[in-house]
């Protein structure tokens, strides 16, 4: 699938250029556009449910949303013009657009990530209680591959060059190698990660030879995982110089990685570089 649109969420939460660095990068790469949306809060989403409110605090409350909205899209949109130039998203054959649009960021993510051809988003901030919400739902609500980006000192020059694909022959996987065959085809180099635990049927020689069969040459690199598949992943991305793994995601819902500490919860909680995800 070709890379020609790049779908990112903004807000005042200070990760947005993070996120827009990552989502130049790999528009830079394949000459792509970059459409930010930045998703303005709806004064209904800010009544409080059940509770009548009166006409004056209504009005009040309206005013004042639509004050703070106002500001912040400025500045932000002030922000985001900035560093088009810097980051190679004007006057080449890469490019960006800037979007308003109203309503809770997991419903924006959800009506405009199903026809992006990737979805880029910040990792969750665990301790801000930030993004996971816009995570799952760009995972579960799109069908689309999402790029978790981490936090990283200055701007990543590329990505998506020395690529792993996190492979244990599940639905999810498969469909992580065929929504990402544009990424694979121009990788400078792939590596098929096995933990051994191929028992949903597709071996990894097996995925070594489907990639042979569509010009991608990639290596098998076998590891013993122990009960630490998500950990193990991280780390031999890390040791093999990897700038990006593939992989898919919440093979056992979401709910209960969540709760029980999955393969993917973990990558998600610890990675350090950045993950394409796949549901």
């Amino acid at each position: 699938m070709a890379i020609r649109k790049i779908v990112i969420p903004i807000r005042g939460d200070g990760k947005g250029e993070n996120v827009l660095a990552h989502a130049a990068a790999l528009a830079r790469r394949y000459d792509a556009h970059v459409e930010a949306l930045h998703c303005r809060a709806r004064v209904e989403d800010l009544m409080p449910y059940g509770v009548p409110v009166p006409a004056f605090l209504r009005k009040q409350i309206e005013e004042s949303a639509h004050g703070l909205a106002n500001q912040e899209e400025a500045t932000l949109r002030e922000e985001f013009a900035t560093l088009l130039g810097p980051l190679g998203l004007e006057g080449g054959t890469a490019s960006a657009s800037w979007r308003e649009v109203p309503g809770k960021q997991i419903d924006v993510i959800k009506a405009n990530g199903r026809l992006a051809d990737l979805i880029v988003v910040a990792k969750p901030d665990r301790d801000r209680n930030l993004g996971a919400n816009t995570l799952r739902s760009a995972l579960l609500n799109t069908g689309r591959p999402v790029m978790m980006c981490p936090p990283r000192a200055g701007h990543p020059a590329t990505l998506c060059d020395r690529v792993a694909i996190a492979w244990n022959g599940s639905i999810e996987a498969a469909r992580a190698v065929a929504l990402t065959s544009d990424i694979l085809q121009q990788a400078s180099e792939v590596t098929v990660l096995s933990g051994g635990d191929e028992i949903h049927g597709a071996t990894s020689e097996n995925l070594v030879a489907y990639l042979a069969e569509r010009g991608v040459t990639a290596r098998l690199h076998r590891f013993d995982p122990g009960r630490a598949v998500g950990q193990a992943l991280l780390t031999h991305s890390d040791d093999l110089g990897v700038d990006t793994l593939i992989m898919g995601a919440y093979g056992d819902s979401h709910e209960r990685e969540t709760v029980f500490g999955g393969n993917t919860q973990v990558v998600v909680d610890k990675a350090t570089i950045p993950i394409i995800f796949v549901h």
